[in-house]
C-alpha cells in the first residue's frame, strides 16, 4: 500500500531542519510531499537544495490547516494520505504497523499511531495522545491525556482501537475516504477540523483507530501556542461548529448548555487574569451565532443518530470528581 506523506509547512524552515531528517530516513514506503502554504521564509529552496526526493506542492495561499491540506492533496493518487505536522519527528517502522492495519479492516478509514511528547519522550502529547473521544458537549479528551493532565508512556495504550477521533498532527486516511467527504471543513481554518473531518466519516460507517504500535513525538504549539488568545478563539468556535454539524438529538439545549460551560471557562479566564482568553470564548460565540444557518444546512446532510460519546461530561469529571487519568463510565 503506497502511502503519501504530506507536510503541510508555513514558514517552518527551522522545524524542516530538525524533523524532516526523520521523515525521510524512516519512510521508504512513501512518497514524501512538502505542501507549502505561501511561506515567505525560505523553507521551499532549503528543501529543494537539501532533499531533492520530497516533491514540493505550493499553495497560493495560506488557507490554514483545512484550505492547506484540501489544496495539497486534491491531484494525489496514492490510496493512503498521511497528514503530517512539519513539528513530528518519527521512528523506525513506524508504517509498518499502519499499512498492516488499513489491510486488515476495510471498513477503517482514518488511523492515529501513539503520539509523544518531543519535549519529554516518556510521556503522551496533548494533541492526541492514545487517540481521541468527545464528551456530550463536545469537549474532546485523549486517552493518556485529559486537559493539562497527561499520563506517563508504560506501555498502557500498546494496543489497536478503535476511537472517536485522530489527531491532525499525524493522521493517515483513505484517499477515497478523504475525497468523499469533500475533505476539510476550511471554514475552521485550523482546530479541530480533525474531529469534523473523523466525526463525518464516522457518520458514514467507517472506523476510525489508534495503533499503538506505531510511535510519533510531536513538539505541539509550534505554529499556535495555548497562551495565544487565537488558539481559545478557535477550538471554542470550532467546537461548536462540530457539535451543530454532526451532534444527533436536541441540538438548542446541546447549545445552550454549552453557552453555560463556556461561561464558566470565561469568568475562570477573568479571575486568572487572562482577559484576552476570556473575550476570545465570547469572539467565538458571536462568530458561531452569525454562521449558524449554514451550519445548519451542514447538519441536515450528516447527522447520524447513533449515540457518540462514551462519557457524558469530562468537564464533571475532572473538576468535580478530580478524574485524572483516562476512563470510560
Amino acid at each position: 500500500m503506497k502511502i503519501a506523506v504530506v507536510i503541510l509547512n508555513w514558514n517552518g524552515k527551522k522545524l524542516l531542519e530538525q524533523f524532516l531528517p526523520s521523515v525521510i530516513k524512516y519512510s521508504k514506503e512513501a512518497t514524501i510531499y512538502l505542501a507549502d502554504n505561501a511561506s515567505s521564509d525560505d523553507s521551499v529552496s532549503f528543501v529543494q537544495a537539501n532533499y531533492p526526493s520530497v516533491s514540493i506542492i505550493i499553495n497560493k495561499v495560506n488557507g490554514g490547516y483545512a484550505k492547506g491540506y484540501n489544496d495539497a492533496l486534491k491531484d494525489l493518487k496514492e490510496p493512503v494520505f498521511c497528514l503530517l505536522n512539519n513539528d513530528v519527528e518519527v521512528t523506525k517502522n513506524w508504517l509498518s504497523p499502519i499499512i498492516e492495519t488499513f489491510n486488515k479492516n476495510p471498513k477503517t478509514a482514518i488511523i492515529q499511531p501513539k503520539l509523544l511528547d518531543f519535549k519529554n519522550k516518556d510521556y503522551f502529547e496533548y494533541a492526541g495522545a492514545a487517540g481521541g473521544f468527545i464528551d456530550k458537549y463536545g469537549y474532546p479528551y485523549c486517552r493518556g491525556r485529559l486537559f493539562n493532565s497527561i499520563e506517563k508512556d508504560c506501555g498502557q495504550y500498546n494496543d489497536v482501537s478503535n476511537i472517536f477521533w485522530a489527531s491532525g498532527a499525524c493522521l493517515f486516511i483513505r484517499n477515497e475516504v478523504y475525497n468523499n467527504l469533500n475533505g476539510l471543513d476550511e471554514s475552521f481554518f485550523a482546530h479541530m477540523e480533525e474531529i469534523d473531518l473523523c466525526w463525518r466519516a464516522k457518520n458514514l460507517g467507517y472506523d476510525v483507530k489508534y495503533v499503538g504500535l506505531s510511535e510519533v513525538y510531536h513538539v505541539g504549539g509550534a505554529t499556535l501556542s495555548s497562551a495565544n488568545p487565537q488558539k481559545t478563539y478557535l477550538n471554542f468556535r470550532n467546537s461548536l461548529y462540530t457539535l451543530t454539524k454532526n451532534a444527533p438529538g436536541k441540538l438548542f439545549l446541546l447549545i445552550f448548555t454549552r453557552l453555560l460551560l463556556d461561561g464558566i471557562a470565561a469568568v475562570k479566564f477573568l479571575f486568572e487574569f487572562k482577559l484576552q482568553h476570556m473575550v476570545a470564548i465570547v469572539r467565538a460565540h458571536f462568530s458561531y451565532y452569525n454562521h449558524l444557518k449554514f451550519l445548519l444546512k451542514q447538519r441536515k446532510s450528516s447527522v447520524n443518530k447513533e449515540k457518540y460519546y462514551k462519557t457524558t461530561s469530562i468537564v464533571l469529571n475532572y473538576y468535580v470528581y478530580k478524574k485524572r487519568v483516562f476512563y470510560h463510565e
